[in-house]
């Protein structure tokens, strides 16, 4: 995809050069759905930027006066006119609205260049801080799937299992000024 640029943002494809930007937010993840893309090291980063640098699905989220990698945005296609949507950060610039930023980029990129009608968002209970995003973003809560997935084992190996908001919004909605769009 060519580079989206905002007020303080640039959203474009990954890089290999983004390895140790990436470790930073997936050596620890701080939400349990992310707990798969666990990175232990160095070499596992850069292994997982190149990889992610050869597709649209997964955007590198950065600074623009610095060009820093802060997190990243996702769109998986579902066939013909879906995509789930979702993203990540790194604590350390939790706050500052760029996930809220980069995500209204990313709706307005999707409903536009790519023709998508519905785009959603699972949501575990507990991830406060996501849901509150969604709602901002104009996306509606269609539904809560009770125990839904499990990301962690108790201490016998049972799996312990997410209660998960599902959120849309449909291009219609988007377009009618759904969300609240800030710079």
């Amino acid at each position: 995809m060519e580079a989206i640029q905002t007020e303080r943002l640039i959203l474009r494809n990954f890089r290999a050069s983004d390895a140790a930007d990436l470790l930073a937010y997936l050596h620890e993840p701080r939400v349990r759905c992310f707990l798969s893309m666990k990175l232990e090291d160095l070499a596992a980063a850069q292994a997982e930027a190149e990889a992610r640098s050869r597709s649209d699905d997964y955007i590198a989220v950065c600074l623009r006066e610095s060009g820093k990698l802060i997190g990243d945005v996702f769109a998986m296609p579902e066939p013909p006119d879906t995509y789930s949507v979702g993203w990540h950060f790194n604590a350390d610039f939790a706050g500052a609205g760029f996930a809220g930023e980069a995500a209204r980029r990313l709706f307005d990129y999707l409903f536009q260049a790519k023709a998508a009608r519905r785009l959603y968002a699972y949501v575990e209970d507990d991830n406060l801080a996501s849901q509150r995003l969604c709602e901002k973003l104009g996306m509606r809560q269609e539904g809560l799937f009770r125990e839904f997935v499990s990301f962690v084992n108790d201490q016998a190996g049972d799996p312990i299992f997410e209660n998960t908001f599902q959120y849309a919004v449909l291009k219609a909605e988007w377009a009618g000024g759904a969300a609240l769009r800030r710079p």
